[in-house]
């Protein structure tokens, strides 16, 4: 065999590992698209599971206490969407993830564990806003408000990772114990927990879930595309590159 043979080989011996190794990665998945006619400009697909409660629409404006004023209405949300979704800044090198989730829905772990390794390595140009979504009862409610207020002082992954591994308890004490573990301060994450911010984050997150027709979580929205149900990482970074690649801001 002689040398320039053993180089073609060579070559293509090369090539063909690197084709292996890389061009799935650069192979969009095939995503079955369905245009929303409301909210207009968005498009879903259908994820995997799901977890929600006997009760699609349990948590939903019209389930609160009549004594309890809601703090914000369908049509706040939606004179500007993309701020409820995403919040009020997004960097114009960015994709914005919308995540919703249940502390007590299993699959919403795994997902939101990734959302956060994801966002935390800053690799594939996205930011995360969480939404909770509390379906699943009374002590997915409180388990809601300990994320958020935890997400005021900049550890809701942290909160998220600490209640994964023990049973939510719903007491000052675990609470205490929880906070104390992660290095926040106690006396202000139950302060924020009962906060004006902390409901109206919750308030909206439950009407965002109407107007996107949730019945369970994990639910994301990617720029303009809406997920119902877990997804692996490889189809949301699909799914980022073609909100980058199609102008996600042409809805806002």
């Amino acid at each position: 065999m002689n040398r320039r043979t053993i180089l073609v080989l060579g070559t293509l011996g090369v090539g063909g590992y690197a084709a292996i190794r890389y061009l799935p990665a650069l192979i969009p998945s095939d995503f079955d698209f369905e245009e929303l006619s409301d909210p207009s400009g968005f498009r879903s697909i259908a994820g995997g599971e799901t977890s929600s409660a006997f009760n699609p629409f349990i948590g939903l404006p019209g389930n609160e206490d009549a004594a309890t004023a809601p703090l914000v209405t369908e049509d706040e949300v939606r004179a500007d969407i993309c701020e409820s979704l995403f919040g009020r800044y997004v960097p114009s090198d960015r994709v914005p993830v919308a995540s919703f989730s249940d502390y007590y829905c299993p699959f919403c772990r795994v997902q939101t564990r990734a959302l956060g390794d994801m966002a935390a390595a800053n690799s594939d140009g996205m930011i995360v806003k969480w939404h909770e979504l509390p379906l699943l009862g009374e002590t997915s409610e409180l388990a809601a408000r300990v994320a958020l207020a935890g997400d005021l002082q900049g550890q809701y992954t942290a909160f998220h990772e600490q209640l994964i591994r023990t049973p939510f308890q719903p007491n000052d004490a675990y609470i205490e114990q929880l906070a104390s573990s992660i290095g926040v301060d106690f006396g202000l994450l139950v302060q924020d927990m009962e906060s004006e911010t902390v409901r109206r984050q919750l308030e909206t997150s439950k009407i965002l879930s109407r107007i996107f027709r949730f019945v369970g979580t994990p639910a994301l929205v990617v720029g303009r595309t809406v997920v119902n149900g877990q997804i692996s990482e490889r189809q949301l970074r699909d799914i980022i590159e073609l909100e980058r690649s199609s102008n996600w801001r042409s809805i806002c």
